[in-house]
């Protein structure tokens, strides 16, 4: 059943909220905790966004895929012996089995309940012993289509059949993110690292849009960039954050010969980070993906010029998993357990006109976006 809205909750949860981020307050810390409010953003958000899947290079071949979760729906991405990608429901037709789990290459596909088979391109291929009953007919038994699109030679998917492509959607980024990581093509998935965090996704997505707590909490982080050059940008679906690499020796991790020399990070609506660090070719894809109101599952990805990391990488790598990472999910948990009290219920952004990096209007460009989704299911 579709969540919904009173016009009264939806007023109380943006009270105070401007358009103007310096006088605006942030959004109410309910719809940090309640659970109906993750109901709305799965049906709203999730259901209704591009959603990164995996780099194009698992998907190249005619007969490889690779399957996903997307809030509750299982989804399957197929390479067709036509070269066509293509992206289904990742559930049998007969009885709702799913159909693949992980990644791999396959020439047809066989449901392990009743061994239904499928084409690559979702049509039914055989249904064991139909012949045994009556008007039966193949064409009616499909695999159920959803958008698929490779962008930035990245692959993501949207359950939402009405949805603009993303390219369209996102405006420039493309462009952007193809001038500051032009080999992303090239680059070969070489790294994993994952959490659990006690904080709803939307404190980890606030605390990653704004490096005003960076001097504060990344005595590292910051001796790595420019904090002089740090600029937010805003627009549409997307932020951007940019600066240039520190120019004396940092704390973090070592950047010698280094071949790319700027912090160039976007964020994508609802729950993407893509992300090229100083160092050697490189990019990085972040998911914040909710698994309760007051619990993320963070992906984060690597993509190098080569796998295995190398031993530099490596370094930069632990230096995210054992430094930042920490200190991140620390503050983002004690967010959360401070929006249990009843003294917090919603802060001011601290905002910058010239901004930079030490600004809040990312958070509270994020927050409008949440609004605007919150309101879809506001009732009539």
């Amino acid at each position: 059943m579709t969540e919904r809205l009173t016009r009264d909750e939806m007023q109380r949860i943006g009270k105070g909220y401007d358009p103007v981020a310096a006088r605006s307050l942030s959004i109410n810390t309910d719809c940090y905790r309640d659970p109906k409010f993750l109901q709305i953003e799965r049906e709203q958000v999730f259901h209704k966004t591009w959603q990164f899947m995996c780099h194009e290079e698992k998907l190249r071949k005619p007969g490889s895929y690779f399957a996903m979760d997307v809030q509750g729906q299982s989804i399957v991405a197929m390479r067709g012996s036509d070269g066509e990608l293509r992206a289904f429901y990742n559930v049998c037709k007969h009885r709702g089995h799913e159909l693949l789990k992980g990644e791999g290459k396959t020439r047809f596909v066989t449901c392990p309940y009743h061994a239904w088979t499928y084409n690559l391109d979702g049509s039914l291929r055989e249904a064991r012993r139909s012949e045994l009953i009556e008007n039966f007919d193949s064409k009616d038994f499909c695999l159920t289509g959803v958008q698929v699109e490779t962008f930035c030679h990245l692959v993501f998917v949207n359950l939402d059949p009405d949805a603009a492509p993303l390219a369209e959607q996102s405006g420039d980024l493309e462009k952007e993110v193809m001038s500051y990581a032009p080999d992303l093509a090239d680059l070969t998935f070489g790294h994993r690292l994952t959490y659990r965090i006690k904080a709803n996704w939307k404190s980890v997505v606030d605390n990653f849009l704004e490096c005003y707590h960076c001097p504060v909490a990344h005595k590292d982080f910051v001796s790595l960039v420019d904090m002089d050059t740090y600029k937010v940008k805003t627009h549409g679906i997307y932020s951007s954050h940019m600066a240039k690499a520190g120019t004396s020796q940092n704390t973090a991790y070592g950047v010698e010969g280094a071949t790319v020399t700027d912090h160039a990070v976007w964020f994508l609506w609802p729950n993407i980070t893509l992300m090229r660090y100083p160092g050697r070719g490189n990019f990085m894809v972040w998911r914040f993906i909710p698994t309760g109101p007051e619990e993320t599952y963070e992906e984060f990805d690597f993509f190098f010029e080569s796998a295995p990391p190398t031993e530099g990488e490596m370094e930069a790598i632990n230096y995210i998993d054992s430094v930042l990472q920490p200190e991140d999910i620390g503050l983002v948990e004690s967010v959360q357990r401070g929006m249990q009290t009843p003294a917090f219920k919603q802060g001011r952004y601290l905002v910058d006109p010239e901004e930079s990096g030490m600004s809040e209007h990312g958070v509270h460009h994020f927050h409008g976006l949440i609004l605007e989704a919150y309101g879809k299911a506001c009732a009539k």
